[in-house]
């Protein structure tokens, strides 16, 4: 009886923790932890374990917040694509009360962590939630302009870990939002490329010119320059206390300059399959770049 009991609970176990992960994308909310503390290791004059631990729990309930709330508010259009149609909400695994529920109480959990940090990293952090949720999220149906509005939110985590170390906004994470602020360009058209056919069933208009064009790929290749040269700005000793050696600005150019390859390919190819590749190297190349900050202040 005991072991009957305990095969029957096990599948129902795994599928709420796998709907968890779900509701608040947690590949992508670990991504933006990582962010944070790349953020956090180069603004802190001395590394607090506790610190880091608050930050990254914090930073983690606030994506998933915006994700979960992203989820009730699209949860009809969801239904719709290929992609998201087995999300937890669509699929009927998950009520949108329930997820509300998430979305409150890690609202809350993310808001309080943070602001036991410092209330300007609480600030920044209620503020991206906002933007997402009550901006971004709408745009989305109604213009292009969806992505501009989009990287203001997703421009903040990496800033908010010199904040959350510091108590200050100056120089120094105005540069590391700008960074991230331009990445997501690139990043976010080379996937509504991936994605156009099935975003256009649910009506999201993701890409600048609303097609899969020359006029997407120019615009993918200008802001992909943009990125790289705000990368490489600390280089040059005008932005206070981060910094950034000769070699690791070399090491970070030529990463970059393999992300505009990839943009000029996808101005001459327009296809998917390019675009796809701009993707992931527009992932490895943010992961990277931060490691090589870190690295770079430590050595």
């Amino acid at each position: 009886m005991k072991t009957a009991v305990n095969t029957a609970t096990t599948p129902s176990m795994i599928l709420s923790i796998a709907d968890f992960k779900e509701i608040t994308k947690a590949r992508l909310a670990i991504s933006v932890v990582f962010s944070s503390l790349a953020g956090y290791l180069l603004g802190a004059h001395q590394i607090e374990i506790s610190s880091l631990l608050l930050l990254a729990f914090g930073g983690y309930c606030m994506v998933g917040a915006s994700n979960a709330y992203n989820q009730v508010i699209e949860k009809d259009l969801d239904a719709l694509m290929k992609r998201t149609k087995n999300r937890p909400i669509p699929a009927g695994r998950m009520s949108v009360r329930f997820a509300m529920f998430i979305a409150v109480t890690l609202t809350l959990l993310g808001v309080v962590s943070l602001y036991f940090l410092n209330p300007k990293t609480a600030m920044f952090g209620a503020i991206s939630i906002f933007l997402y949720t009550s901006v971004y999220t709408p745009l989305k149906t109604i213009t292009p302009l969806s992505v501009f509005v989009g990287a203001f939110p997703g421009a903040i985590p990496f800033m908010l870990g010199w904040v959350a170390a510091t108590n200050e906004f100056g120089i120094e994470p105005g540069t590391l939002f700008m960074i991230q602020f331009f990445w997501q360009f690139p990043h976010f058209w080379a996937l509504g490329w991936m994605l156009h056919d099935d975003y256009e069933q649910g009506s999201f208009k993701m890409l600048p010119t609303g097609k899969k064009d020359k006029g997407t790929a120019l615009q993918i290749i200008m802001y992909t320059i943009w990125m790289l040269l705000i990368s490489i700005i600390p280089v040059f000793g005008i932005t206070g206390r981060l910094e950034l050696s000769i070699p690791a600005a070399v090491v970070i150019f030529a990463m970059g300059m393999v992300m505009l390859v990839f943009a000029f390919k996808l101005y001459e190819k327009r296809d998917n399959v390019t675009a796809r590749k701009l993707m992931l190297a527009s992932v490895s190349y943010i992961t990277l770049m931060q490691i090589v900050y870190v690295i770079d202040k430590f050595i």
